[in-house]
């Protein structure tokens, strides 16, 4: 009776844990809950000004890195100079300097605090602050793209993983309790000073931390609850920011990073190298998508490629029919594709979209102009059959998410600059422009 009792439990707590995981009020992780820029639930379809905007929130320094949610809190990173010199403004519109020039102009030798903070979901008030670091950045960034606090933080539920590049890896709990942090001892040189902002991946016990640079790249596990080191593996990597995708397939967990020489997994639990493919451009930037029992990798600056490779293999799987198509135009430079149903959608940082069959490649619609002459940095998501895509411009334009081009509406929010990835959750979108966080609701 006892054992049956017990199977019970079990059972009940699975079915816990199943629910807790498909909750549409979270968004753990930059790419949503499942690294797929899905939302779990609808979302508020028009907005303005003076329309749907249920509050907002100013937040202090500069910062790109994207909001993540858990229950009624909101998580999200900034930099801020401790000093009387403020960090470069954004244009409010494109068209500024591409790159930031000599490192100061954008700031390295300005002392900066690097700052976690919670605020309340359904509010926007700060519910706590914490400064992990004090310390002058020894390299700058894209002055108009860039920031000292690229990098989106992560959840698990109980604490909150702030992740700064150089400056090291901050553990919270929900409350602000600071429970571990890590100096991996890094000082990244990043091509061309274009800045960090990799996304660390979260699964199990393993916190993933990539660490693409110019010179002594790595890839590296630690214990979640403690910040130690599981593992690390050394690359023979240029600069790249893409996060790390966490997969399985036939049982065995692994990890996916894409990059310029060559496209690599690792196993979760050890590390070793499983299987490597070369075929991608330099500065490689969106995140790899997993399509049933393929992962589908993408760069798009010189070199446009996008790769479908097959799982199961090992080894180096270059040129091999392990890779089952390619694609070299309409190739998103930085923002990262959604999967959905079969389809994969691609967002240009000059303003173009397609949609292609992510079995075969073979695209619905391609390179298709949206209305305006739009740039983007941020990626999209997909809420309710809609695809979001926050602009340069302070538009976020809203697609059908089907083989068929269709605008469905423009929202615009005046004076702002969307670099950052919107969140989703429970029916409202979190949207972080320059120096404000914007909660848009459709609920009364």
């Amino acid at each position: 009776m006892r054992h049956l009792t017990l199977i019970a439990c079990f059972a009940i707590s699975g079915t816990r844990l199943l629910a807790a995981a498909a909750d549409p009020g979270q968004w753990p992780k930059w790419r949503g809950p499942d690294d797929n820029g899905i939302a779990r639930s609808d979302a508020p379809l028009r907005w303005g000004d003076d329309e749907n905007i249920k509050w907002k929130a100013p937040i202090p320094g500069r910062g790109h890195s994207s909001p993540v949610i858990w229950g009624d809190r909101i998580f999200l990173t900034t930099a801020v100079p401790t000093g009387s010199a403020a960090p470069p403004s954004m244009p409010a519109t494109p068209g500024g300097p591409r790159r930031g020039g000599p490192p100061g102009d954008s700031g390295p030798q300005v002392e900066h605090r690097f700052e976690v903070i919670c605020l309340d979901r359904k509010t926007g008030k700060v519910l706590w602050q914490r400064t992990a670091k004090t310390a002058t950045p020894h390299e700058g960034y894209h002055r108009m793209y860039g920031s000292f606090a690229s990098n989106s933080p992560v959840t698990d539920g109980k604490h909150v993983y702030a992740f700064f590049g150089s400056r090291g890896v901050y553990c919270y709990d929900l409350d602000g309790k600071l429970v571990w942090d890590r100096d991996l001892g890094v000082k990244m040189k990043m091509r061309l000073q274009f800045g960090e902002g990799t996304a660390p991946a979260l699964d199990g016990d393993s916190l993933i931390l990539n660490f693409d640079q110019q010179d002594g790249s790595f890839v590296v596990a630690l214990d979640k609850n403690n910040g130690k080191e599981i593992w690390r593996a050394v690359r023979d990597e240029i600069s790249a920011w893409a996060m790390p995708l966490v997969i399985e397939h036939d049982g065995r967990k692994q990890v996916v990073v894409s990059a310029t020489n060559k496209v690599r997994a690792y196993d979760l639990k050890t590390g070793k190298l499983l299987w490597e493919c070369g075929g991608l451009g330099p500065n490689v930037i969106p995140a790899p998508v997993k399509m049933g029992d393929s992962v589908i990798v993408m760069s798009g600056f010189r070199d446009p490629n996008m790769l479908s490779i097959r799982l199961g293999r090992e080894g180096d799987l270059t040129g091999t029919d392990a890779v089952l198509w390619t694609n070299t135009r309409g190739n998103s430079y930085t923002p990262s594709p959604v999967l959905f149903d079969g389809r994969l959608f691609l967002l240009t940082d000059n303003g173009t979209v397609s949609c292609l069959n992510a079995k075969t490649g073979v695209p619905y619609y391609q390179q298709q102009r949206l209305p305006k002459p739009y740039t983007f940095k941020s990626s999209p998501v997909l809420a309710g059959g809609k695809l979001y895509m926050a602009s340069e411009d302070g538009d976020v334009v809203v697609l059908k998410a089907s083989e068929k081009y269709e605008v469905l509406a423009t929202n615009t929010l005046k004076d702002q600059f969307f670099i950052a990835t919107p969140a989703f959750a429970d029916g409202e979108i979190y949207l972080r422009g320059q120096n404000t966080l914007f909660c848009i609701s459709g609920k009364p």
